[in-house]
């Protein structure tokens, strides 16, 4: 997909923060947690009458030192918010919250995004392009590294997964 610009409105989210390798330990336990409330609402919302799925997983990643991202940078460094999108239906309804979840209203507003498909390590090069985007099109960056994940990388080859990079955006 080429970059696009949209304009993102707020939605409820599942989100909970951590810091650490996304290999790590850590990482795991927090989307564990995170998935946990996710399909309990997702229950809920079908016992009553409501059929949605679990929205994809996203993440909003960032560090003090943007070297932490480059190949071979310090991962253990890299601080994220993993985020689960909630459906309209679900705003009434509760759930048990663990593991430092939460539920959180965001919304990202005007953004550049574009879909990246392969491995999370080729990234780079449609980052390059993403970048470029935004700079011809007369805007900054203007918050963190967001990531959508719409492939499930226990079940897909790396070379066809697809993620959706975005970045928030302003006029420069």
């Amino acid at each position: 997909m080429k970059p696009e610009l949209v304009d993102l409105a707020e939605q409820e989210f599942l989100m909970v923060d951590g810091r650490g390798d996304p290999d790590g330990p850590v990482y795991a336990e927090a989307v564990a947690a995170l998935y946990k409330p996710a399909y309990a609402l997702r229950f809920a919302l079908k016992r009553a009458g409501v059929d949605r799925k679990v929205a994809p997983l996203e993440g909003r990643w960032w560090s003090d030192d943007l070297a932490d991202f480059a190949v071979g940078g310090d991962r253990s460094r890299w601080t994220w918010t993993m985020m689960i999108g909630l459906p309209a239906e679900a705003a009434e309804l509760e759930v048990p919250l663990a593991g430092g979840v939460r539920r959180e209203r965001f919304a990202e507003g005007l953004s550049a995004q574009a879909l990246h498909v392969g491995p999370y390590a080729t990234e780079p090069e449609t980052l390059d392009v993403l970048h470029a985007f935004i700079t011809e099109q007369g805007y900054a960056i203007d918050g963190e590294h967001h990531e959508i994940y719409l492939s499930d990388p226990r079940r897909t080859k790396p070379e066809r997964l697809k993620t959706i990079l975005r970045y928030p955006v302003r006029r420069a």
